[in-house]
């Protein structure tokens, strides 16, 4: 964490630097963005500490002043005043294609590299920058849907905060009772997959000794967590996060965390809108799973039970022609009873869309990435970090939540410690998805299905290159 020393020596160098230059600053007045595009050109032009960390603070504090839409005018300069000029990087390629040396490489690649990169990494250097900065693309990544343009800017980001956020700058913390109450609040707050509604169903998920909470920190933001994982120490495979959670459960006492054989991952959080898109969750799982095999050898078995949060609304295109998917009668007949509130209530209606429902997932998960269907974000992260389709769940999460996101259906996704890098490169190289025996047949089942719907729309098209059986562990 950053001491309050470090902070305070930063603080002072700002404020010294702004007198060596001579920028004063009006206490309630509020500039344009087009003023604070001209101080990041005073930035960038300059080279002292002291002036460099001035006016990066001037900066900084400046832009939270601006409304919304200075902010949107604010990001379309940095697109246009920061970008790469055409015309010298055009002389530099030439230069470079007549004579191919060390030297002229170094001018075009320098020259290639847009200003914006260097402003960036200039305006770090305030007190509390890294913070500001990760705030600053939340406020982008807002507009990149209306503004596409600005997905530019975006790329600067990602590129600076991929190599400042790498697992080599991130401080793994375990959480428990005794974690500061500034950061527990925090955990409360974040927790993004399975709501706490406050202390009382956080200390069921870090006070027993068979559930841990791990989270990674940055040095530069203090107590403000990047990302945690939610584990229970278990000696089954849970079907369902009622079991996790349930109350249950609370009655029962722990289990003897030495006794346990398996890990469940069953909540992922990210903490920081602006750090979205940088691969802090597969080096957290990874990480924590070296942490949990050295305090616990006999665990063997490392699996997570997942929501599927886009598989309802997948299904909804299907069914309203949105998608190249035609069901089939017999799934749509089935899909029309769970328009009825409490349908899962009723055990012979839930059986009926049980039957249509799994192995239509199966073979969602199955192809999702193969046949360019909108992918499910959960899937993609554990797919694309070398982990296996273990299972599928029905009735595993009833919550309002959890049947708005997939009717219910929970998925298991297994991480075999001697497979993860070959799953990975599969999924990430051919779009092979690695799944359980019984996952492949309910998918190939269902795909049979699909290929004599009329037209042929929807089918296991390349099947043996789409999807890959695995034996269990």
């Amino acid at each position: 964490m950053m001491s309050s020393l470090i902070r305070s020596r930063l603080q002072s160098i700002a404020d010294k630097g702004l007198s060596i230059i001579g920028l004063s600053t009006q206490p309630g007045r509020k500039h344009s963005p087009k003023e604070i595009v001209s101080l990041c050109h005073l930035l960038l032009s300059g080279r002292g500490e002291a002036s460099g960390a001035a006016v990066s603070r001037e900066i900084l504090n400046c832009y939270q002043a601006l409304s919304e839409t200075e902010k949107t005018d604010f990001f379309h300069l940095l697109l246009s005043e920061f970008s790469v000029e055409p015309e010298k990087a055009l002389e530099a390629a030439n230069d470079y294609v007549s004579d191919p040396g060390h030297e002229s490489l170094d001018r075009l690649l320098t020259i290639s590299q847009p200003p914006r990169l260097n402003l960036i990494m200039r305006l770090n250097q305030a007190p509390n920058a890294t913070k500001f900065l990760v705030e600053m693309r939340a406020d982008l990544l807002v507009r990149l849907r209306k503004e596409p343009d600005l997905r530019y800017v975006d790329r600067d980001f990602v590129h600076l905060f991929t190599a400042w956020f790498s697992r080599g700058f991130l401080d793994l913390k375990s959480i428990d009772w005794n974690t500061p109450a500034a950061i527990l609040e925090k955990i409360i707050h974040y927790e993004a997959v399975h709501g706490m509604a406050g202390w009382e169903d956080l200390r069921k998920r870090i006070n027993p000794e068979d559930r841990r909470i791990f989270a990674f920190f940055h040095p530069r933001l203090g107590d403000e967590p990047l990302i945690f994982v939610e584990v229970a120490l278990m000696n089954d495979v849970p079907a369902s996060i009622q079991t996790v959670l349930g109350d249950a459960h609370s009655h029962n006492p722990a289990l003897e965390s030495s006794r346990a054989s398996t890990a469940i991952f069953y909540s992922i959080s990210n903490c920081q809108r602006g750090l979205r898109g940088i691969p802090l969750g597969n080096f957290l799982i990874k990480q924590v799973v070296e942490e949990l095999r050295a305090e616990y050898p006999g665990l063997k078995s490392f699996v997570t039970l997942s929501p599927a949060p886009s598989f309802r609304q997948w299904v909804t295109d299907a069914l309203e022609g949105k998608s190249q998917v035609r069901l089939p009668r017999t799934t749509i007949k089935a899909l029309k009873l769970t328009q009825t509130e409490g349908w899962q209530d009723d055990a012979k209606t839930a059986a009926v869309v049980q039957a249509q429902l799994m192995p239509l997932a199966a073979w969602f998960f199955c192809n999702s990435s193969a046949n360019r269907h909108r992918v499910d974000p959960v899937a993609r992260f554990h797919l694309g970090n070398g982990a296996r389709l273990d299972r599928l769940n029905w009735a595993a999460d009833l919550s309002k939540k959890g049947m708005a996101g997939s009717f219910g259906i929970m998925v298991n996704y297994r991480y075999q410690l001697d497979a993860i890098e070959r799953n990975h490169e599969m999924f990430a190289n051919n779009g092979v998805v690695v799944a359980s025996p019984a996952v492949i047949k309910a998918a190939k089942t269902y795909g049979s299905i699909l290929a004599r719907q009329k037209p042929v729309e929807a089918s296991l098209r390349g099947e043996s290159s789409s999807i890959e059986s695995a034996g269990m562990p």
